[in-house]
């Protein structure tokens, strides 16, 4: 199939990426490079297109011959979005609605990445599709606003369209040497330079964590299957793991890890953990990374691939 990637230089993105391209798709890799990194992928086996998907006349160009969109580029981080969040609606509401527009002019499969982030004030667990929603940041009220524009175009103009929504993903690629990076490379990042890791709050809060080779599965079988979704389907398989759980763990690979907590961050929630009901009878055949074997292959990724992120330049609130 012809596929284009958006935000394929990224995390995800280049994860994915590579495993389609294993497959033979005629892949475009659509990226600006502000927060992706160019070396996580070689440039002479696909179309590169360095673009904003602010760009419509640009992005409309790229996209016309697409089949399959996967749309992953966005402004991520709840503290950069408190910092500039006009510039976060652009990219992640604006955009998205750029690429859906796009879309809508040659009937191209939209799968759109979302983010837990959405459920905000809701403090139930676990989390289901169902429940309502509260956005608490800029960050989160853009995804959400994204999400809604990929559902209402599907109803109506009969665009094929998957909202996936994440929660906190992890593994190789996903960049650590920044202020808004996620805090599994982070912290891993710092015991590899033996430096504290930082922890905002008592370290009591959990997530559930999810593999990104799960992830990249979960949208290949998408493509394949062409799953159209009704709203958002929850990218996550109920793990509970703590903050300090993670620190223990970390401690195996870094036995003199030194930790430093910190006041709690505004927009930061407490609990995060969903019910994968939905998520596991959409995609059945994929079986989850657990997050020990996952935090294996990342720390062993970054200890021979760290050096790549030595002289990148800095990502700008």
């Amino acid at each position: 199939m012809r596929i284009s990637v958006t935000g394929g230089f990224g995390f995800i993105g280049s994860n994915l990426v590579e495993k389609l391209l294993l497959a033979n798709h005629e892949l475009t890799v659509i990226d600006d490079l502000s927060t992706g990194v160019k070396s996580n992928l070689k440039l002479d086996i696909f179309n590169f297109q360095q673009i904003s998907i602010t760009d419509v006349s640009k992005l409309e160009k790229a996209l016309e011959k697409s089949e399959v969109i996967v749309h992953l580029a966005a402004r991520g981080s709840v503290p950069r979005s408190l910092l500039n969040p006009v510039a976060t609606h652009e990219v992640n509401a604006t955009g998205t609605l750029n690429i859906l527009e796009s879309a809508r002019k040659n009937g191209a499969h939209v799968i759109y990445s979302s983010s837990s982030s959405v459920y905000g004030a809701n403090t139930a667990l676990p989390k289901n599709e169902k429940m309502w929603l509260g956005p608490k940041t800029p960050y989160a009220a853009s995804k959400l606003s994204a999400e809604g524009y990929a559902q209402a175009y599907g109803e109506s103009f009969q665009l094929p369209v998957t909202i996936l929504r994440f929660f906190n993903v992890y593994g190789p690629k996903q960049r650590p040497d920044h202020q808004y990076a996620a805090v599994v490379p982070k912290w891993i990042w710092s015991g590899l330079n033996d430096q504290p890791i930082n922890v905002f709050g008592d370290g009591t809060q959990t997530r559930d964590f999810t593999f990104v080779d799960t992830v990249v599965e979960i949208i290949e079988s998408a493509i394949n299957q062409k799953t159209i979704t009704q709203g958002a389907v929850n990218v996550a398989y109920g793990n509970n793991i703590s903050l300090l759980n993670i620190i223990d763990m970390l401690k195996k690979y870094f036995p003199n890890l030194n930790v430093n907590f910190q006041s709690p961050r505004t927009g930061d929630i407490q609990a995060s953990q969903n019910d994968p009901k939905l998520l596991k009878s959409l995609f059945p055949n994929v079986s989850p990374t657990d997050f020990a074997s996952g935090l294996d292959q990342t720390v062993s990724w970054l200890k021979d691939n760290g050096a790549k992120f030595q002289d990148l330049p800095p990502i700008l609130d």
